[in-house]
């Protein structure tokens, strides 16, 4: 990572050159990073079990290299570490994969459901950015860890059941706390970003219609009266990733349009 107050103006966003791991790359959210990384000068290591996708997204992108991965298979996750090292990487890890619960009751639900939304959307997060971490330990130049949470890892679900969603997604909020603390000495900086309801794979019932439920209980309980765009992401992410956040370790972002704030 460049010193600090070393990119003035236009540059100061930039990654030029940096090496980028992102998983779930292959969703609405995943593809959006990585597309704006690479636009960025990144190369990314886009990391998704479905990989024609991926390679449909490399075809298309210049700086793109799809990996097919399972979060779940602590050994594919080690892969992508080693194929962004041999690109001279890891500088950024965006760790996005995640799913979420049946939308039903605590006491109604399988526990093995909870357990693997909690293996997808925390776990995996935590074994990428600990074997990440060993590896920008490693080179020297530090780096930088973005994990997706969401803003019900800071308020309860709602009107929908998600208690292992939910779990999962305070749990990343901590533990980009506690990472932060560990790694700060080494140049790594840790942070997350809490999303708000966005148009994605897995918000795409709520947006069936113009007149449906979900998109009127958005607009109803949201300040700004609306769903996001998927390119509001954009500066929070850049943010985040490059060094115009060189003085940011340890923080949530919350892009919610104010559902928080209420």
């Amino acid at each position: 990572m460049a010193a600090a107050g070393a990119h003035s103006g236009d540059d100061l966003f930039s990654v030029q050159g940096r090496i980028a791991i992102v998983t779930g790359a292959s969703g609405t959210l995943g593809q959006r990073y990585c597309q704006l990384l690479a636009s960025r000068g990144a190369t990314v290591v886009a990391a998704a079990r479905r990989l024609d996708r991926l390679e449909a997204m490399a075809g298309e992108v210049t700086g793109v290299v799809p990996v097919g991965c399972d979060v779940t298979d602590d050994t594919q996750l080690l892969r992508l570490v080693e194929v962004a090292a041999e690109h001279g990487g890891p500088d950024i890890v965006v760790n996005n994969a995640g799913t979420t619960d049946a939308v039903v009751r605590a006491h109604e639900q399988d526990p093995a459901q909870f357990r693997r939304v909690l293996e997808i959307n925390l776990t995996s997060a935590f074994v990428l950015s600990s074997a990440a971490a060993r590896e920008m330990i490693g080179h020297g130049r530090g780096g930088s860890i973005v994990n997706v949470a969401s803003m019900l890892g800071i308020v309860a679900s709602g009107g929908n059941h998600q208690a292992g969603y939910v779990a999962s997604k305070t749990g990343m909020i901590g533990l980009t706390r506690e990472l932060a603390k560990q790694w700060a000495s080494d140049r790594i900086r840790v942070n997350a970003i809490a999303p708000g309801y966005f148009r994605s794979e897995l918000t795409e019932e709520m947006f069936a219609a113009a007149d449906a439920p979900g998109l009127r209980h958005i607009q109803r309980n949201t300040l700004m009266r609306r769903a996001g765009e998927i390119d509001e992401f954009d500066g929070a992410l850049l943010l985040l990733a490059s060094d115009a956040g060189s003085y940011i370790t340890g923080q949530t972002i919350v892009i919610d349009g104010g559902w928080t704030a209420r």
